[in-house]
């Protein structure tokens, strides 16, 4: 079975390379030239644990990358669109880019395998596909489960780790109109030997964001709980959120979801912002006020400011501050509207002017992307011994157990520290 891949960031280099790796003929097809450049030379121009590696085994073999459109569908049989779906000026999700790829798509139709299958694999807000991709491809004189069949593949990879997630999946749901897809769908995903669950396209799309905001609830759950603590005060946050997950009804020791239900700067990165506003905006275009929602949101921007507020009663302007962490997350170099740009630009807005920064993958990306008036050290023994007050901003492990004693620690992500001796 021929497979096509359409869109090669961490997704859907993620999703060519585990196809390539079972054994299937896959084509990856990436139209940033110098991406695809990199990518056909072995190299990965971001970090994910494994993938480079992985790459390496299939490319050339299984595995072939081009950014000629033409090429990629050549005898395709199922066609996986990991296509970039950013949020609009209104917060809603932009649908430009799959709606040309369908457009490239529909000139190149005869190419494919008869009745190809055509695969969301991209976060696009529920109803997509019935109300704007079958309509979009019936104006292109294209019919669903007639020309093509058109699935919805919602992706659950975490970034850090999206190469285990993918080989080693908790659940694999496929949405679609026609019960043809199953068999094919079922030969690509049975090596990976996880459940699959079929539904119809709109439900399918519904499970990705209802995962994805229930993740951004937790974490903004965590922190107004967080906020109230410090509020009262005499509270050991760490202590009681641990204790919190030690509740086996979490299951596990602990389960996994208890990183989301854990206070610290809020969310960023590119899917749980976007993918919260997106839900909150289609509530709101089908007439619906949601109330949650809104608030999530809300105290996911209030807890930066109860930070930065106060920070700047305890701290004289002229300290030189630390800032430890510069990705969204630990073990990831993605600095997409990360908090700590966030911090930094509010740090800088309330006067603080001595500001270094440290990143164990992120720090070229990130002075490059948000251009601040600030120091970055490559070395982070040189920052330890220039700074007198650190804030954690990434939970990173080497902040854990490397920051010298009698050094001020403004502790964001609630991590257990244990001071350099």
């Amino acid at each position: 079975m021929q497979v096509a891949v359409f869109g090669l960031g961490f997704v859907g280099l993620t999703t060519a390379i585990g196809f390539a790796k079972q054994g299937f003929q896959v084509r990856g097809c990436e139209i940033d030239t110098h991406k695809c450049a990199m990518l056909q030379k072995g190299k990965i121009p971001f970090h994910e644990a494994h993938l480079d590696t992985a790459l390496q085994e299939v490319l050339g073999k299984t595995l072939t990358i081009t950014h000629n459109t033409t090429q990629a569908l050549q005898n395709a049989r199922v066609i996986f669109y990991c296509i970039g779906t950013p949020m609009g000026k209104d917060g809603e999700a932009n649908l430009d880019f799959i709606l040309q790829a369908l457009r490239d798509f529909a000139h190149n139709k005869n190419i494919c395998a008869p009745k190809p299958i055509l695969v969301i694999k991209s976060t696009i807000p529920p109803s997509s596909s019935t109300e704007v991709f079958i309509p979009f491809l019936q104006s292109l004189g294209l019919q669903n489960n007639q020309d093509l069949i058109l699935a919805n593949n919602p992706e659950f990879l975490r970034e850090g780790s999206a190469y285990e997630d993918f080989m080693h999946p908790d659940r694999i749901v496929i949405g679609s109109q026609n019960a043809q897809i199953i068999p094919a769908l079922q030969e690509l995903y049975a090596p990976f030997g996880a459940e699959i669950i079929h539904t119809n396209l709109n439900t399918a799309e519904f499970i990705k964001y209802l995962s994805n905001t229930t993740l951004s609830m937790l974490i903004s759950y965590a922190n107004e709980m967080s906020m109230i603590a410090q509020s009262i005060g005499g509270i050991d946050i760490i202590q009681a959120f641990k204790t919190l997950h030690t509740d086996k009804r979490f299951s596990g020791t602990p389960a996994h979801i208890t990183s989301y239900l854990y206070p610290g700067m809020g969310f960023g990165g590119y899917c749980l912002p976007k993918d919260t506003l997106a839900l909150l905006k289609k509530s709101q275009d089908k007439g619906y006020q949601a109330k949650i929602l809104p608030n999530i949101l809300a105290i996911n921007d209030q807890i930066l400011d109860f930070h930065l507020n106060r920070f700047q009663k305890e701290v004289p302007k002229d300290t030189k501050i630390g800032v430890l962490g510069l990705s969204f997350k630990p073990n990831s170099d993605d600095i997409r509207d990360t908090k700590s740009a966030t911090l930094i630009q509010g740090l800088l807005q309330r006067g603080f002017l001595h500001i270094g920064a440290f990143d164990p993958m992120a720090t070229q990306a990130f002075q490059s992307t948000y251009a601040l008036d600030i120091d970055y050290f490559e070395d982070l023994n040189a920052l330890y011994a220039w700074a007198e007050v650190f804030i954690i901003a990434t939970a990173w492990d080497i902040f854990t157990n490397t920051i010298p004693p009698h050094k001020k620690i403004y502790n964001l992500r609630y991590m257990p520290i244990t001071p350099k001796e």
